[in-house]
């Protein structure tokens, strides 16, 4: 374990925190020669940095890193993979630590996904006193690697029936209901849309719909769906093998669902939870789902398919208007949808939709004082014509390049009624490239941000 809840003993090496601007005030009480040592290495107290102080016989006596601040979700994570192998402690010679952030950021540092190759080393651990705050923090720790580790894993190994095996296990950790709807099962209930994308895998990675169920009958109804396209080669709209080279990622939404449906149980949020992810491989057989297709949703209105490589709104149809037929309190969808948010946004930034201008301001600005961002991109309704078909209701396909987010949302918001809250996020769930805490590769986006929100409207 990177970080253990027990108070640290005196052979924990202690690690000081501080800051540039606060470096010489909190290193003045040191003798002489530490301070000089500090400044030999060239330590200014830079995030992200640290000194190394030793004892008289050789050995490590002390660390001082430097952080932004000590409440920082990722304040401690340059430390785990850079410092000795051995047991630390917070110390008590710079700014005093925050308890949920350190074991957060700690936690965070030490990650790595193995599955298919040992890391180089073993983290250092770190010692945390128990509090309710840094039990906190290393249940979002829990829930952000396990979200990673899903969407790091091949299609190979994670394919639909992987993906709600992962789910069922979850349910079983917190005692929620599991269900899925697998394969011909969606025609007889109800989940075309679902089943037409899908069909075209192998009877070992059917489509289906994955279910969990928790929470008291007397609180609110909080819905959320993520897509779940465990492989997405474009369908017969074929991708490029640059486009499709990380196509295991397609089901970071639901991956992300998954990762907040944990927290809102493992806190015990006072809400009727439902999570919904219809889980598909977007293949290529003699069934296909075709170009030019129309299909009926279980909403009862009519899709044309435009290009078969917009799979992902076209499953998410269906679970947002089975979603709907609850009248929950609020739905929320996490999906990989578009390239179109990427081009607008960049990866670090996933897209908020929302119908309420407030809402989206108050998610947005609890996003940033998170360090979990996302950003507010409008259900334009002026573009709603550029989703109209001509022989269908809707076309899963804008008529060109332009506001293709927006597009994909408008076309999700046909099925989800307007008395209902709803929020959409269009998400990378990746790293293109590594910093402390947050590695290249898989990665939960917005989930902490949505949880503090979900804290807000709750209670």
């Amino acid at each position: 374990m990177t970080v253990t809840l027990k108070k640290p003993s005196p052979a924990c090496i202690p690690v000081h925190l501080t800051d540039r601007a606060h470096l010489a005030a909190h290193t003045a009480s040191l003798p002489a020669a530490q301070r000089q040592w500090l400044d030999t290495v060239g330590f200014t107290g830079a995030p992200d940095t640290h000194a190394l102080l030793p004892d008289d016989q050789g050995g490590l006596q002390a660390v001082w890193a430097g952080v932004r601040a000590v409440d920082h979700p990722y304040a401690l994570s340059a430390l785990p993979k850079a410092l000795p192998a051995g047991r630390y402690g917070l110390g008590d010679g710079g700014f005093g630590a925050d308890a949920g952030a350190a074991a957060l950021s700690w936690a965070l540092g030490g990650y790595s996904f193995t599955r298919y190759k040992p890391a180089r080393r073993a983290p250092a651990e770190l010692l945390l006193p128990p509090s309710e705050a840094a039990r906190q923090g290393l249940l979002l720790a829990a829930a952000i690697a396990h979200t990673r580790d899903l969407v790091n894993t091949p299609a190979e190994h994670l394919g639909p029936a992987d993906l709600a095996a992962a789910v069922q296990t979850v349910a079983k950790a917190h005692g929620a209901k599991f269900k899925q709807t697998v394969g011909d099962a969606l025609l007889k209930a109800g989940f075309p849309a679902i089943h037409a994308v899908g069909r075209a895998a192998d009877a070992a990675r059917a489509p289906r719909l994955i279910e969990l169920r928790w929470g008291s009958p007397k609180d609110p109804k909080l819905t959320i769906v993520g897509k779940g396209v465990c492989f997405d080669s474009g369908g017969l709209d074929i991708k490029g093998p640059e486009g499709m080279r990380q196509m295991k990622k397609d089901m970071g939404g639901g991956a992300n669902a998954l990762g907040l449906a944990s927290l809102v149980m493992g806190l015990k949020l006072p809400v009727q939870l439902t999570l919904l992810i219809p889980a598909v491989e977007n293949a290529i057989s003699g069934n296909a789902y075709r170009p030019g297709d129309v299909f009926k949703t279980r909403a009862g209105l009519h899709i044309e398919i435009g290009n078969t490589d917009a799979e992902g709104r076209v499953i998410l149809c269906d679970a947002l208007a089975y979603a709907a037929e609850a009248q929950p309190d609020l739905i929320i969808d996490l999906a990989t949808l578009t390239g179109a948010a990427r081009v607008a946004l960049g990866g670090q930034l996933p897209a908020l939709f929302c119908r309420d201008m407030q809402t989206a301001r108050d998610i947005v600005d609890l996003g940033l004082a998170r360090h979990d961002p996302l950003w507010h991109l409008p259900l334009w309704a002026g573009y709603h014509g550029g989703i109209e078909s001509d022989i269908a209701d809707i076309v899963n396909t804008g008529r060109g390049p332009q506001a293709g987010a927006i597009n994909a949302a408008l076309f999700l918001e046909d099925f989800v009624p307007a008395d209902i809250d709803w929020l959409h996020i269009d998400l990378f769930a990746w790293n293109d490239a590594s910093r402390p805490g947050r590695p290249a590769g898989g990665e939960a986006q917005t989930i902490r941000t949505l949880l503090a929100w979900l804290q807000q409207r709750y209670g």
